[in-house]
């Protein structure tokens, strides 16, 4: 009979990228315990690596040697794990549109659950709790805008609006402004007296 760490084991290479292993998941491979405890072994041996308490991943085998999961794809395991909504942090969203320059040197995202830590490999990987509104229209271009704005501040927030707003479609225009009853007073009161309709 195979034993349970080779059967978890060739169970991870047929997960895609990112798809997180946990004992409850693996029920059908034996009592929770005893896979707990493979998933223990692997992770020492370095055929899993361990993202947090009970959660593990597999490593991506590539040419030059074994590589973390990409974090975009840990995260969307994890947000379908906890049933959180998480996203990227305004620093990121910021460097992305253009605004700024600055490149986070941590890898910071926004949780709408509490903060955590976690490690994938050499990786660390940083989960900060945010208030729901910074998950408004999240996986959208105006999400990302929203989340850039909230960590520009008001004041720098209102000297980029007129640069983002020639980059808008009228639709991305459009869902901003609606977005705005469920922002904080500043953000909902620059975003409408900045973009208008047309």
């Amino acid at each position: 009979m195979q034993r349970l760490t080779d059967q978890i084991l060739e169970h991870s290479q047929r997960l895609p990228e990112g798809a997180l292993l946990t004992a409850p998941r693996l029920h059908e491979f034996g009592e929770r315990r005893a896979v707990n405890k493979a998933l223990s072994r692997l992770a020492q041996r370095g055929e899993l690596l361990r993202a947090w308490r009970g959660l593990y991943v597999r490593p991506i085998p590539t040419r030059f040697g074994p590589r973390s999961p990409t974090i975009e794809s840990v995260v969307a395991s994890l947000a379908e794990l906890w049933g959180e909504s998480i996203a990227t942090h305004g620093a990121v969203s910021a460097n992305r549109l253009g605004l700024t320059t600055q490149v986070p040197i941590r890898v910071v995202y926004l949780t709408s659950g509490p903060g955590r830590a976690l490690r994938l490999g050499n990786l660390s990987l940083t989960l900060n709790h945010a208030p729901l509104w910074q998950f408004v229209q999240a996986g959208r271009l105006t999400g990302e805008i929203i989340r850039a704005l909230a960590w520009l501040g008001p004041s720098e927030s209102a000297r980029v609006l007129p640069f983002l707003s020639a980059k808008l479609s009228p639709a991305d225009r459009e869902a901003l402004v609606e977005a705005t009853p469920l922002l904080p007073p500043w953000l909902a009161q620059l975003i409408s007296g900045s973009l208008t309709i047309p």
